[in-house]
């Protein structure tokens, strides 16, 4: 199966480095790299900004044989913030753990999201693997896909009514403010391929990063320390620290203060019944 996660550009260039991290050659590591493009444990796709490269979203890791393969395949793995990848379909331990995640998430979303409790909606989270911080929260009817890939930072908060996918790894940092009726969404579909392949990129979201009501942020955006998105603006780039953006190419139209400081205490008493 070609479903996949975006890595990084131009990984060829840097096996040097990996090489060095690795304790092994750059001929060895050239040959192992090469093996797993060919049983499509990677994929190349050339751009304009380079060659990007894909790492499988099934955990092939019981498919890997050579060890030093499979532990160039693991370290690749442990560069994402994405920390559960789908099992090898299959009657296993591994395909019933992940349908009792999935039974889970589901029991959130159709019902644990709507209880009007920080507590109880975080403690659900935590312990369907979301990294959640001290103060920060996630208010009712908000919509989590793949808790398990989730990390959010101190103080921060989430509207209502929003949608957020983590499945290929949301990181949120402190004192992010998300209005309600956000969308996040990380994944996508190949578009060139009859078999609907799903390719998703990591999405990261900086401290004081403030996005404002109705805005979809899409995957592979990475929006810098204390930018803000502005209503109904679509993002699916990288945005620089302290910008405000606006529009479906969410152009700069100004500037934020570079010395925030400031809390956003989306938990307080005043709001408990969100």
């Amino acid at each position: 199966m070609r479903h996949r996660i975006f890595h990084s550009l131009d990984l060829r260039e840097r096996l040097a480095t990996y090489a060095l991290e690795l304790g092994t050659d750059m001929g060895s590591l050239s040959t192992r790299y090469q093996w797993m493009l060919d049983h499509e444990v990677l994929f190349e796709e050339p751009n304009g900004s380079g060659m990007r490269v894909y790492l499988s979203l099934t955990d092939l890791t019981p498919r890997i044989i050579d060890p030093a393969t499979q532990r160039f395949y693991l370290h690749l793995r442990g560069e994402l913030p994405m920390r559960r990848f789908v099992p090898i379909p299959g009657f296993n331990m591994a395909t019933f753990r992940a349908f009792c995640t999935i039974a889970w998430e589901q029991w959130y979303n159709i019902l644990i999201n709507k209880i009007p409790s920080h507590h109880v909606r975080l403690a659900w989270l935590r312990l369907g693997g979301a990294k959640i911080g001290r103060n920060s929260t996630i208010w009712r009817t908000t919509e989590v896909l793949g808790m398990g890939n989730l990390t959010i930072g101190e103080d921060s908060s989430i509207g209502w009514h929003c949608q957020i996918d983590a499945r290929c790894g949301l990181t949120i940092g402190d004192h992010v403010t998300i209005a309600s009726y956000v969308i996040v969404i990380a994944g996508s579909h190949d578009m060139h391929a009859k078999e609907f392949w799903a390719v998703g990129t990591p999405i990261a979201i900086d401290d004081y990063a403030w996005i404002a009501t109705r805005a979809i942020v899409t995957n592979g955006a990475h929006l810098g320390r204390g930018c803000a998105v502005t209503a109904n603006t679509l993002v699916s780039k990288d945005i620089a620290p302290y910008k405000i953006v606006a529009g479906s190419a969410a152009k700069a139209i100004g500037e934020r203060p570079c010395d925030l400081d400031y809390k956003v205490r989306g938990k307080s008493l005043f709001n408990i019944f969100h």
